[in-house]
């Protein structure tokens, strides 16, 4: 122990040493701390002159030990910070150096209550480690989640205002059954109830979120997870139709399931339906079949995978 360390961040290791050494003796609650005998017993008379039960027990196998009655003090989450700190932990958060950010302020509660050593080394870690984010994830709003994660528990509807990639906008009124996240990103799925059709949105993308009076009853033996896999893939704006030469059995391995169904032409040949709203990410995807295909219909896509296309001829062009 550093002789310049505090009397208060002593006694606050002397409680640390008590909570998980039941039985401390005094000259190893001494010899832990750093200092004299004599000064471990008045580092314990603190304690106690501080409310804190700390009782003692004599002969050989007798020391210190807390009473029962100890109340720490309470961490008081608001809930977006309690939610941002979940959000964390699922997507790999990496501004928890950020005091202005919720998981920052969050973060400096919890450091704050930690005794004072404990607290100094976790403070030089979250202020000199350098965290690799995923900019592919696409974090939502804390307090959007919160109202969808209670309209879900609750089955309650809500009216969403929502904002697609390409940049449609439009109101529903939907059924949220679940929030998922899923690579980096968070998804509401539900049921559209003025298409009756399953549904699964970017929370990312909603703008403004309304409970509703009406209540619902989500599927039953509902499948969170699954059922978003399925449904990532219709209810967007523009329509996939391709048709692909290689065999269903190995188209499987070089298309994620979100793109559409994929069903079997001939033995050699599969079709893929689905619908994307995002046509250049299809494009892309599709690009990298190691085989023929064909885009039906749809100009978007089209248009996307010609420029893709065009990208390549002129990256292997002759230069002069």
């Amino acid at each position: 122990m550093r002789a310049e360390t505090s009397p208060t961040a002593r006694a606050l290791l002397a409680l640390e040493l008590l909570q998980s050494s039941p039985g401390i003796t005094a000259d190893r609650l001494a010899d832990k701390l750093g200092v004299t005998e004599r000064a471990a017993r008045r580092y314990v008379g603190i304690l106690r002159e501080a409310g804190i039960p700390i009782e003692s027990v004599r002969g050989p196998y007798g020391g210190y030990r807390v009473g029962r009655g100890l109340r720490l003090p309470p961490l008081m989450f608001g809930a977006a910070e309690a939610l941002g700190l979940v959000m964390a932990v699922l997507d790999g958060h990496h501004d928890a150096s950020d005091p202005s950010t919720l998981v920052g302020r969050a973060l400096d509660k919890i450091v704050r209550a930690l005794p004072e050593p404990v607290a100094a080394q976790a403070e030089a870690v979250r202020r000199n480690t350098a965290a690799a984010p995923d900019y592919s994830a696409a974090r939502p709003d804390p307090e959007t989640t919160i109202a969808l994660v209670q309209a879900c528990s609750n089955h309650r509807c809500v009216r969403l205002d929502y904002k697609s990639e390409a940049g449609s906008e439009w109101v529903m009124d939907v059924e949220p059954w679940a929030v998922v996240v899923r690579h980096g990103r968070w998804y509401v799925l539900c049921r559209n109830r003025r298409s009756d059709a399953t549904r699964a949105y970017r929370v990312d993308r909603i703008r403004s979120i309304d409970p509703l009076d009406h209540t619902f009853l989500p599927p039953a033996e509902l499948d969170p997870v699954a059922m978003l896999e399925e449904h990532l893939s219709v209810g967007w704006e523009y329509e996939v139709e391709v048709v692909i030469s290689i065999p269903l059995a190995k188209v499987r391995r070089w298309l994620p399931r979100t793109l559409g169904t994929l069903t079997a032409v001939d033995e050699e040949t599969t079709r893929l339906v689905g619908t994307t709203g995002n046509p250049y990410y299809c494009a892309e995807m599709l690009a990298k079949l190691p085989a023929p295909y064909r885009i039906l219909g749809c100009p978007e896509i089209r248009a996307a995978a010609r420029e893709l296309g065009e990208r390549a001829l002129a990256a292997v062009a002759d230069v002069d």
